[in-house]
């Protein structure tokens, strides 16, 4: 009979061509790896989806350690980037985060990417939109909260700059706009814009 399917990676002993045994290897899950899948959910509202190319049994170990209950194991990387695209077409913005060299492609199809830099493989870092240094997996909640801060605050520097110079200008057309207070007003929306954009370097704006 066929051995059961382990959750790992079997691998055959032999001595002169003959078998003598079998070792299983199997990932050890990263601490921080619940908590991660926890902040993912809680800040997108979706449960994270796992594309692993490992056998379904290990999949499902570490699907069970996380919380994660959409599951697509045994995958090659072309069927990675059709799991993407599939979500795509769905109407999902995709977030896909991999180190691999199977994760490449994937890396590339979807919306962004997110690469593991310490454990990533160069084609993975290079084809990545974004590169998480540290080997940290709670990491990539806070660069996905604070790529929508960085939004927010651009569209709103957009308003304040936006509103400075049609007021200035309405104020040149309509009326009399004394030079000193229309520069005094054009730099005074640099120096507001400028202030708002440092409220990306407070430790707040990582926190949420």
């Amino acid at each position: 009979p066929h051995p059961r399917p382990s959750a790992g990676t079997t691998v055959l002993v032999t001595r002169d061509s003959t078998p003598v045994g079998t070792l299983t290897l199997t990932d050890r899950l990263r601490p921080a790896a619940p908590a991660a899948t926890a902040a993912l959910a809680a800040l997108t509202g979706t449960t994270p989806v796992l594309l692993t190319g490992d056998n379904a049994p290990a999949a499902a170990r570490v699907a069970e350690a996380t919380g994660i209950t959409d599951v697509r194991a045994e995958l090659f990387p072309e069927d990675k980037v059709n799991a993407v695209r599939d979500l795509q077409l769905a109407g999902r913005k995709v977030l896909f985060v991999g180190d691999g060299v199977n994760d490449a492609p994937a890396l590339a199809a979807a919306h962004s990417g997110l690469a593991m830099g310490r454990a990533g493989s160069d084609l993975a870092l290079e084809t990545a939109d974004a590169v998480v240094v540290r080997d940290d997996l709670t990491a990539v909640a806070a660069v996905v909260r604070l790529s929508r801060t960085a939004r927010r605050l651009v569209l709103q520097n957009l308003v304040i700059a936006g509103t400075f110079i049609t007021v200035l200008v309405l104020w040149g057309l309509v009326g009399h706009l004394p030079l000193p207070l229309g520069v005094a007003g054009h730099e005074g929306s640099t120096v507001l814009v400028g202030l708002n954009g440092l409220r990306l370097l407070r430790e707040r704006a990582w926190q949420g």
